[in-house]
C-alpha cells in the first residue's frame, strides 16, 4: 500500500520545536505543514484558507493530522473544501464553547474570530478523535459528544493532558498507528466496492 501524504495542522501555538507534530513531520516520507500564522492571530477564516492552500498543493491520497485548535480549523475547512481526503486524525480537540484557562482565548475573542459555533455535522471523510481523560482544555465527555457529532471514531488515550510538551509529550508514536489505520481502512473500503458492469 502506498503511503498517503500527510498534512499537519497545528493549533494556535503553531509549530513548537519539541511538539509531537513537529517531530512527526520529520519522520514522514511525504508531508506538508500549514505554515505558522502567529498565536495572536485568531482569524479562523484565514487559517481555514491556509489549510485549503496546502491541501490543494498535495497530489494523491491525503491524511490530515490536526492537534488542539487545529481540529476545529479542520471541522470548519471540511465544510467548504472540494479536496478529497482519506481521513483525519484529530488529537485532543479543545472545548471552545466553554471558558478556557487563563492565557487562552476568551469566548468573545473566539466568537469575533469566527470560530463559533463549532461545526457539529458529520465530517465528509473518515476521522479518529483521540481524546484525553485529563485535558485541561476539554472534558472527556464533551469531546466524546463532539466526536459523535462529527461521525468520528473515538480513541481514549487515558490521562495524557493536552498531548503537548507541557504534558510531557515530545514524540507520540501512536500517530503513525492512527495514520496507517485511516489509510488501511479507506483502502479496504475502496477494494470492497463492487465492480460496475460495462454498459451494453
Amino acid at each position: 500500500m502506498t503511503k498517503p501524504a500527510v498534512l499537519i495542522v497545528p493549533g494556535l501555538r503553531d509549530h513548537a520545536a519539541q511538539h509531537w507534530q513537529t517531530l512527526l513531520a520529520a519522520e514522514l516520507p511525504r508531508v506538508r505543514c500549514v505554515p505558522p500564522m502567529g498565536r495572536e492571530r485568531l482569524d479562523c477564516a484565514a487559517r481555514v484558507e491556509a489549510i485549503e492552500r496546502e491541501a490543494q498543493a498535495i497530489e494523491g491520497p491525503l491524511v490530515v493530522v490536526a492537534h488542539s485548535a487545529g481540529t476545529i480549523m479542520v471541522a470548519h475547512w471540511a465544510r467548504r473544501t472540494t479536496r478529497r481526503v482519506l481521513g483525519a486524525l484529530l488529537a485532543t480537540p479543545p472545548d471552545f464553547e466553554r471558558p478556557m484557562p487563563e492565557g487562552y482565548p476568551t469566548l468573545d475573542a473566539l466568537r469575533e474570530g469566527g470560530w463559533l459555533p463549532v461545526p457539529r455535522g458529520p465530517l465528509p471523510f473518515a476521522s479518529i478523535v483521540a481524546a484525553s481523560r485529563n485535558d485541561p482544555l476539554a472534558e472527556y465527555g464533551r469531546v466524546a459528544r463532539l466526536a459523535n457529532d462529527w461521525g468520528s471514531s473515538l480513541v481514549d488515550l487515558g490521562e495524557v493532558g493536552h498531548l503537548n510538551p507541557a504534558s510531557g509529550f515530545g514524540s507520540w508514536q501512536r500517530a503513525h498507528e492512527f495514520i496507517d489505520r485511516i489509510a488501511a481502512t479507506r483502502q479496504a473500503a475502496s477494494d470492497a466496492l463492487p465492480t460496475q458492469p460495462l454498459p451494453n
